[in-house]
């Protein structure tokens, strides 16, 4: 385990295991009600790369923009995202972040500056350098972090945005979540070069690859990546080596692997790391932990009832942004 941990305060310690097990929690508890047909439709887990969107999010600012995959519960939920919302989302109510329009992949909240939940591999790498193109031409000093999978890299849009990127010097903190499988394809299948950093270094980036099962690594490399964009360094890169421990959705029959595979990759899974190193070092009790659990647990079940008592979008307003609204005075 990294020796960062040393250094960093309990309490903060405490959090991050907190916000892991949230994400961890709400996910297991829509893979119930996705069974129970309370959510229908696509449903892609994050379980197993939590350490990532939690990690990340320490190093951002309430001004920074934030942009993501399907994939995107444990972001939103990292970003600061009312859990009722989320589960409303899910729910597919009018109380959701996205008025029950998008569901599980079309998280959305501009008042976050928490623009998606993209059904598009690589949909926000293009995206991502428009708003980090407009908020340099505003002189906001933000930083633009776009998340997405190792199969965005084998789009084309890859390719564009990072040239842009670097070209125009914009401030984006690219995130490339590498679990290793894109959909169902072995990375080895698709990419003639799997180390992805070094493709991102190819356009003049700088990059890196870290470990992104430790949740601290993951802060620590964010948090030197956005004070370098800050200081206009330009965009930087970070492939995070992770995995995910169900399948690529609720559908995937996982043919591609093998239970001994996902076993082993779930023995050092993010909270079994931090948890086990917080006890091995005695910085929580096991009632401080089983208090966690316990206030997450609560803070589900209330998103849940409030989900359950929601309205739908009523059906006059089936039209609504759909088509712009256009002044002719």
């Amino acid at each position: 385990m990294s020796s960062n941990k040393l250094h960093i305060n309990r309490i903060h310690l405490h959090f991050l295991l907190k916000q892991m097990i949230r994400i961890r929690r709400f996910e297991e508890r829509c893979v119930t009600l996705y069974n129970e047909e309370k959510i229908r439709g696509f449903l892609h887990l994050y379980n197993g790369e939590e350490a990532i969107a939690v990690g990340v999010m320490q190093a951002l600012t309430a001004q920074d923009a934030v942009l993501a995959t399907y994939r995107e519960h444990g972001h939103a939920l990292a970003r600061g995202l009312s859990m009722n919302a989320l589960m409303a989302e899910m729910f597919g109510k009018a109380s959701g972040c996205s008025g029950g329009r998008g569901g599980s992949m079309h998280l959305f909240d501009s008042s976050q500056r928490f623009y998606g939940g993209n059904a598009i591999v690589a949909g926000a790498l293009p995206l991502a350098v428009g708003i980090a193109l407009a908020d340099k031409m505003l002189k906001r000093q933000t930083v633009t972090c776009c998340f997405f999978g190792e199969g965005a890299v084998a789009e084309g849009e890859f390719h564009e945005s990072l040239n842009l990127a670097k070209l125009w010097q914009l401030p984006i903190l690219f995130i490339c979540e590498n679990n290793l499988y894109a959909m169902g394809t072995p990375l080895e299948f698709e990419e003639s070069n799997q180390k992805i950093h070094l493709k991102a270094a190819s356009y003049g980036l700088a990059a890196q690859v870290i470990d992104g099962m430790n949740v601290i690594d993951v802060e620590a490399a964010a948090k030197l990546a956005c004070s370098a964009i800050r200081s206009g360094a330009g965009p930087h890169f970070i492939e995070c080596r992770t995995y995910r421990f169900r399948g690529h959705s609720m559908f995937d029959t996982q043919l591609y692997r093998n239970n001994d595979e996902i076993e082993q990759w779930k023995k050092k899974g993010p909270v079994i790391q931090l948890s086990q190193w917080l006890k091995d070092n005695h910085q929580i009790e096991p009632e401080e932990l089983q208090a966690i659990e316990l206030a997450v647990e609560k803070e589900i079940d209330a998103a849940v009832q409030s989900a359950d008592a929601a309205d739908i979008e009523p059906v006059e307003g089936l039209l609504d942004h759909v088509y712009t609204e256009v002044s002719h005075g």
